[in-house]
């Protein structure tokens, strides 16, 4: 009986390992699977230069580059109805995994503004968190460029950490987070 229990005992950490061998590999197939784990995020804005203006001045990013987008790539994989576009690239930093902002703006389209007065207004990516290293000097820097805070900071938790949201000149949500 003893000799039975045993092997049950085996088979069953040998079967335990073996799923944790499996999960194991999957995690570092799924790891493999993405060149870079930061991501890129576009937003199409009313007006490109302050959009570009509000990010830079106002919140710090450092523009890194632009590019065209001709109107027969832009049609051909679906972002517009054949409109040619200009990208300029944003980044939190210099190094080449930094998460980058990619504004533009498509003239003669009509875009129409997304209901952003709460996160749940409108369906679909509704904000950005930028994690700053000084709410403090960030607020400065936001009042230094006419941008004031939603409300005042909010206190998280314990931490010394806080939370402000700010809205670009379209009215897209930016959450603030960091130490006073």
């Amino acid at each position: 009986m003893m000799k039975k229990y045993r092997l049950h005992v085996l088979i069953a950490g040998s079967l335990l390992a073996g799923a944790l061998m499996v999960a194991t590999a999957a995690q570092e197939n799924a790891e493999a699977e993405f060149s870079r784990t930061t991501i890129d995020l576009g937003v199409v804005v009313s007006d490109v230069e302050k959009a570009a203006k509000f990010y830079s001045d106002a919140l710090g990013f450092v523009k890194v580059g632009e590019f065209d987008v001709p109107a027969q790539m832009a049609g051909d994989i679906g972002l517009t109805d054949h409109k040619p576009f200009n990208v300029q690239v944003f980044a939190l930093g210099k190094e080449p995994t930094a998460t980058r902002l990619k504004i533009m703006e498509v003239s003669g389209t009509g875009s129409k503004a997304v209901d952003n007065q709460y996160i749940s207004s409108s369906l679909g990516f509704s904000y950005l968190t930028v994690l700053v290293s000084d709410l403090d000097k960030t607020m400065k820097r936001l009042e230094k460029n006419g941008i004031a805070p939603v409300k005042a900071p909010y206190q998280l938790g314990g931490a010394n950490s806080h939370l402000i949201l700010v809205k670009d000149p379209d009215g897209n949500i930016i959450e603030l987070i960091g130490p006073r």
